[in-house]
């Protein structure tokens, strides 16, 4: 069956909602933080190690990002 009307934008009337999702993004985000450090202690002296490391320093950026989001949310309102 076909779709004639597209849904709509993302846009959610509760800001609530918006800030529960970043919170959710936050909390993954720390647990696979956590993870690729538990990976990182795995991996040492092993060629995986630097991946490891730069996989830690991505997710740790992107955690300060999700943070950052979530406290312009917060100050909104």
């Amino acid at each position: 069956m076909l779709k004639i009307v597209p849904d709509p934008p993302f846009a959610p009337e509760n800001p609530h909602a918006l800030e529960d999702l970043v919170l959710q993004l936050i909390e993954h985000l720390t647990c696979a933080l956590a993870i690729t450090h538990h990976s990182t202690a795995l991996t040492l002296g092993s060629p995986a190690q630097p991946l490891t490391i730069a996989t830690a320093h991505e997710v740790d950026a992107a955690l300060t990002l999700a943070e950052t989001a979530l406290s312009r949310i917060q100050v909104r309102h």
